[in-house]
């Protein structure tokens, strides 16, 4: 009996650290979470903000060679997952919606190009034998618009030497802690239909009137150097800022999907804890009751 006792003795110690563990884990993701969601919307605000710039000149005619509708060539699949796991279900539904969506299963196996960001995506695809064309592991959390030009630098290789005619991205759309859903965004080439979409995405910030329609806004009239530099520079800084801006999104889903899910970890080891601590008193008043059984039997 004293064998029982000191086996659940010890699963009730080992219970107890491990949700140690996952709590300090929980306060953690809880922490880094807070601080991405301010950069992630932040960075929300300000591509819609260059988005709609971009909105009111893209009929003029101008140039820009990341405009050029191609009808030729293969699509790039940009994939966002997080490099790490213990984040529930985040890199699965990511992955899911890639996989299972219309736009991958009827693009010909032979004009798809997938570049991942993130080494869950990566093994996935490694696992599934899909060929992966570029890969981005442990990219620094603190990612700035410069230290994304490496990536986006490989993107656009690919747009310029006419590989592809049309880049898209997954990745997660954060809304708040307790939510968030995977997106498919046309990335290149940019149109009004690709600005419409993702203005569309950010529809918090849209400014609508009371018939639902969106409001027209003046075009820009003044321009300098001129209008085609203009152009062609606002639109490689949109290119850059949404990589950086889909980037925040990612990791405030993934710092919120583990936050959650050590907050039920922790949840489930107090559960354990307690049916551990029922079966300890459960065994212990049995073996005193044995005890008792026994010294009475004895004095008979």
């Amino acid at each position: 009996m004293s064998g029982q006792l000191n086996e659940i003795k010890k699963k009730i110690g080992a219970t107890k650290n491990t949700r140690k563990i996952t709590n300090a884990m929980q306060l953690v993701a809880a922490s880094k979470m807070r601080v991405f969601q301010k950069k992630a919307v932040h960075s929300r605000e300000y591509a819609w903000d260059l988005l709609e710039v971009l909105r009111n000149n893209i009929d003029e005619q101008v140039y820009s060679s990341l405009m050029q509708q191609r009808d030729s060539g293969k699509t790039l699949f940009v994939l966002y997952t997080s490099d790490k796991g213990l984040c529930g279900a985040l890199n699965t539904r990511i992955l899911k919606t890639l996989f299972t969506s219309k736009k991958w299963n009827d693009t010909p196996e032979v004009d798809r190009l997938l570049m991942t960001v993130g080494k869950k995506s990566y093994d996935y695809a490694t696992f599934r034998n899909i060929p992966v064309a570029k890969s981005f592991n442990s990219l620094n959390e603190a990612m700035t618009s410069l230290d994304a030009l490496d990536v986006v630098a490989e993107i656009i290789k690919y747009w310029d030497h006419h590989k592809v005619k049309e880049v898209v991205m997954v990745a997660p759309h954060y809304k708040n802690s307790l939510i968030y859903y995977p997106a498919i965004k046309t990335y290149l080439p940019f149109s009004q239909g690709m600005v419409d979409q993702h203005v569309k995405i950010l529809d918090q910030f849209e400014d609508a009137d009371p018939d639902g329609e969106v409001f027209e806004h003046e075009p820009l009239i003044d321009y300098e150097p001129n209008q085609e530099r203009f152009t062609e520079v606002l639109v490689e800084q949109i290119v850059t800022t949404l990589f950086v801006q889909s980037f925040l999104e990612l990791k405030a889903s993934e710092y919120s999907s583990r936050m959650i899910a050590m907050q039920n970890a922790t949840d489930a080891a107090g559960d354990m804890i307690h049916k551990y601590s029922l079966q300890y008193n459960k065994a212990r008043q049995a073996a005193i009751t044995q005890e008792i059984a026994e010294i009475v039997g004895g004095s008979l």
